[in-house]
């Protein structure tokens, strides 16, 4: 843990993290709530979702307290299932409103995703400070529709889209959760090999995946490779016994809870573009090879990952043109080009903000105590 002011006493704050149902939005408010509870362990944190199965399990991992309420997206539906989402908004709003009184809430975080919603408003009502995070260089339609209620905009990108009011914005980077930040200081286990992470999220990517077992037999370095593979619950066996055919070493398994241990070891990461994931590579300043997933809303995943590659940070494949062959070839590459993985991973260290939960933090206690 890191050091914060110790002649200054942080009053214990009632804390409710809106949002997340994806890892993207969720473990910027877990890490968001980490900080609060380093400053004061009797602050209160209560998380408020829609109740999606990968955030309730990682709320379950963390400890913090977490409600539900009935919701659901709108972007991107048929009419039917539009209406039926939108007839449950007066309902979340009139539960949101509820959960607040009961904890007393002294701040709503809003971290993205259509729970989000429901809870800034009614806070706003009530008169509750509200501040968003918002982690991609294209904004989500819920921050969108929030900005002009919040008190504060946290942005992890300068070039962040959007009609965001300037006295309100703080570019402070995207929060990240400390036991990622423990990365930076645990010992490599395989600097005798070129170790590559693979990751499409916390689903796995199908695609990434098929890319892969392609590329396995064409890898003119298999021998001097060593791969972590996170593949999905629907293709671990399919990919495990791709690289038993390749005959190569690597440790394949569906979802690793302890990512820190992953990327410590990583000389190169293949991965999809999401403002988290974005976060932690530079934060650890790890090169990367992004294959951005093509069907984010706006497209914020390329623009994500092109911040990065217009500095020399990473590299980028689309989805559409990714191949087996290619894929093979510039792993052949980067693993022969260890100065060139080097000035990656010094250009990625130098994007990278370790302190954004902290400036965040700081921001909302002089916001509370105004």
């Amino acid at each position: 843990m890191h050091a914060v002011e110790p002649e200054k006493i942080w009053r214990p704050l009632k804390v409710v993290v809106a949002g997340g149902g994806t890892g993207g939005h969720l473990f910027p408010g877990i890490a968001v709530a980490g900080e609060f509870a380093v400053r004061n362990p009797q602050s209160r944190i209560l998380f408020v979702g829609a109740g999606r199965p990968f955030e309730t399990d990682a709320l379950a991992r963390t400890g913090y307290p977490q409600r539900t309420i009935a919701i659901e997206g709108i972007k991107g539906r048929g009419a039917w299932a539009k209406a039926r989402a939108a007839m449950k908004i007066p309902g979340a709003l009139f539960h949101s409103a509820g959960i607040l009184a009961e904890v007393q809430a002294d701040l709503v975080v809003g971290v993205g995703g259509y729970a989000t919603g429901p809870v800034a408003l009614a806070a706003w009502i009530k008169g509750i400070p509200v501040v968003l995070c918002e982690q991609n260089t294209v904004p989500g339609v819920t921050n969108r529709m929030l900005f002009p209620i919040a008190r504060r905009i946290y942005v992890s990108f300068e070039n962040t889209r959007g009609k965001i009011d300037p006295l309100k914005k703080r570019v402070t980077g995207n929060p990240i959760r400390q036991q990622i930040l423990d990365a930076a200081t645990l010992e490599a286990k395989e600097k005798n090999r070129f170790t590559v992470l693979i990751v499409g999220g916390s689903q796995g990517a199908h695609a990434i995946n098929l890319a892969v077992m392609d590329a396995l037999p064409r890898l003119r370095q298999r021998r001097k490779c060593y791969i972590i593979h996170q593949t999905g619950a629907k293709d671990q066996d399919q990919v495990a016994d791709a690289y038993q055919k390749a005959g190569m070493d690597a440790e394949v398994k569906s979802f690793f809870h302890d990512m820190a241990s992953r990327y410590s070891r990583a000389d190169l990461v293949v991965c999809r573009a999401g403002a988290t994931t974005v976060a932690e590579l530079t934060a650890l300043g790890k090169p990367a090879l992004f294959i951005p997933y093509p069907f984010a809303a706006d497209n914020h995943q390329e623009h994500n990952a092109r911040a990065l590659v217009d500095r020399g940070a990473a590299q980028m494949v689309l989805e559409r043109e990714l191949t087996g062959a290619d894929l093979a070839r510039r792993l052949d590459t980067l693993a022969g080009s260890p100065d060139l993985l080097a000035t990656m991973a010094s250009k990625s260290r130098m994007l990278g903000k370790p302190d954004a939960a902290r400036t965040i933090v700081d921001d909302c206690y002089q916001l509370v105590e105004r």
